[in-house]
């Protein structure tokens, strides 16, 4: 017993002591995850941890209570009354009120704060109650996302506006009766009707009838919808377009009663993806709420166009985005100051309700770069190779890639992942190397970067970043293959990336399958995914509010445990007032004398 106390004993160096009464309280401070995990060890210590000629017994807190008694003070514990077991308690109980105070209440005083500052725009994306569609001050809305591989509707809502200039709307998505969000998805892409457009009013029908059985029909006529399509279409000649266009505007009235004209569905431009993902992001974020500033929060001087204010205005920092989708890949920032940048890459717009009033006119910059989607990149590599092997086995006389037996080498895919493509009549057949350094400097060429100051890819003009005062928020495959494969969502961190990135191509293909089979990676992960991991990669900060929540339950339940802890301190001591009465009544007076004396104590016959 005594080789089992002395391992699990806190060491000299780390104790501060302190006297109560007769009790010897020795202390040493964890952390409170250290605590949850020696709750269940500290139990098991107190009704152990008892010997013949001492009986003493401890747990373990974040900080380590040890209580010896000694045998000439035994009895006057052992037959404590009523009122001394209670001041024991709450002894106990302010020394833990004191250590809570002193240690976390800094923290949890930071929490409150940020709970407050956050609350309202966090409640957009955490609420997790149903919508309460009984509501008559509701409002509703639809938007049908098109995008290059597939379509997606979502439905938000919003109660009227509060009339406080300085504030937005409070949108938020909606929840159905079982508090999912109501979304629905369908594949592939509208662009793959661009030979029967006839059809598209048919493509769409599914998504449409699956919100108006979410939405009110008292509130159908006055719930707008708009149907966007994205760089799929874009693709299109503008003749295949229109044809799609057309049949959703003649047969969606038909069918619908949704708030819904010709203007409400079109191809939007790459600068318009970029500044609804921008304007969505910082939405979200509370960062166009300009009433509640919190101390030490990041802040930019704007200087806004048309502005009656000489001197700049001061208000919080927005996010910039990068968005990464299967065709094309956008850029969106705000330009704080008032620096000449092309019509084409700028968005000026006001958020306000009053169009009189500039605290929330914004100018963004914005840049679309077609191709560099994760699948039109892809194929743009695929065709090179295909180009080039071709090319190689002419002027040499080779065979590389034209059978299995003899694939041709690419380091873009994970090791020994045998794949092959191309068109039939010019199949290409690859094995995979895994090698991350190699086909990161194959793939330099494909970003057409130039010598050129302030260019980003293909020599498109970007303004200066202050990368001292900025933040960027990474979506779509930018976040897929980091998240759902790489388990590395979160905040963006370029060598971890490449060291994770590094050991995931050189893992044998056979490995990461079998993985993938097993479910051990996210279940939006596919096989398209792990084979090709975006060397571009990159994530956003995400916001610190989580760990703010898990701080002040952390400590709650550290509280908890402490008075389970104490209560068994309490009913132990109880259980030894009621042994040391039974054994007091079945000695004979001659054998009692120590009790009055003080003198060592016989072998006391305690069962636990």
């Amino acid at each position: 017993m005594s080789d089992f106390c002395s391992v699990i004993q806190p060491s000299e160096d780390n104790l501060h002591y302190g006297e109560v009464g007769l009790i010897s309280i020795t202390m040493v401070c964890f952390d409170s995850q250290t605590f949850y995990m020696w709750v269940g060890h500290a139990l098991l210590r107190l009704f152990l941890h008892l010997s013949v000629d001492r009986i003493s017994f401890s747990c373990l807190f974040p900080a380590s209570w040890h209580f010896s008694l000694s045998p000439q003070v035994l009895p006057r514990l052992l037959v404590p009354s009523l009122r001394q077991l209670l001041l024991i308690g709450l002894l106990l109980c302010l020394i833990g009120l004191l250590y809570l105070l002193l240690v976390t209440g800094k923290g949890h005083a930071s929490w409150i704060r940020e709970e407050n500052h956050f609350h309202r725009h966090l409640a957009r994306v955490t609420d997790v109650d149903a919508t309460d569609t009984s509501n008559p001050n509701l409002n509703y809305g639809l938007v049908v996302d098109c995008g290059s591989s597939g379509s997606r509707v979502f439905v938000y809502c919003w109660p009227r506006h509060n009339g406080n200039p300085h504030e937005l709307l409070d949108i938020r998505q909606m929840r159905d009766q079982n508090r999912k969000p109501v979304v629905m998805k369908i594949k592939p892409g509208i662009s793959e009707l661009a030979k029967t457009p006839d059809k598209a009013s048919d493509y769409i029908y599914p998504l449409l009838s699956f919100a108006a059985q979410h939405i009110p029909k008292n509130k159908h006529q006055e719930t707008p919808l708009y149907i966007l399509c994205t760089a799929g279409m874009r693709i299109l000649p503008e003749s295949q377009q229109e044809a799609l266009l057309e049949d959703l505007r003649t047969d969606i009235p038909v069918h619908f009663n949704f708030l819904f004209s010709d203007s409400h569905v079109e191809v939007i431009s790459g600068k318009q993806e970029g500044v609804y993902a921008w304007i969505g992001i910082n939405f979200v974020l509370g960062r166009f709420n300009h009433v509640h500033n919190k101390e030490g929060e990041a802040v930019v001087e704007v200087h806004v166009p048309g502005s009656d204010q000489q001197e700049a205005l001061v208000r919080k920092r927005t996010a910039g985005v990068l968005d990464m989708g299967g065709v094309s890949t956008q850029i969106a920032y705000e330009v704080p100051k008032t620096e000449e940048v092309a019509k084409n890459l700028l968005a000026e717009f006001n958020l306000g309700c009053d169009a009189h009033r500039t605290d929330h006119v914004y100018r963004v910059y914005v840049s679309t770069f077609l191709g560099f989607g994760g699948n039109a990149a892809r194929q743009r590599y695929e065709e090179s190779l295909i180009k080039n092997t071709a090319t190689r086995n002419k002027l040499l006389g080779q065979h590389i890639g034209e059978t299995a037996e003899s694939p041709l080498l690419d380091p873009c895919l994970p090791a020994d992942l045998q794949d092959e493509i191309g068109p039939s009549t010019q199949k290409l057949y690859l094995r995979g190397t895994g090698d991350f350094d190699q086909c990161r400097q194959i793939l330099q060429p494909f970003l057409n970067r130039t010598n050129e100051t302030q260019t980003s890819l293909s020599g498109i003009y970007q303004p200066a970043i202050d990368f001292s005062n900025s933040q960027f928020y990474g979506f779509s495959e930018f976040y897929y293959c980091t998240e759902d494969v790489l388990r590395m969502g979160g905040d963006y961190n370029a060598t971890k990336y490449a060291q994770a990135a590094k050991s995931y191509c050189a893992t044998q293909w056979k490995t990461l399958k079998e993985r993938f089979d097993s479910g051990l990676y996210a279940s939006h992960a596919d096989l398209h995914r792990l084979k090709d991991i975006q060397q571009e990669s990159l994530k956003g900060i995400h916001s610190h509010w989580r760990h703010s929540f898990s701080f002040v339950n952390n400590h709650y339940l550290f509280l908890a445990c402490f008075f389970i802890v104490l209560l068994s301190i309490m009913l132990y001591l109880l259980r030894l007032r009621r042994i040391h009465r039974r054994t007091a009544q079945r000695c004979t007076p001659s054998s009692v004398p120590w009790l009055e004396k003080g003198l060592g104590s016989p072998t006391l016959p305690i069962n636990l």
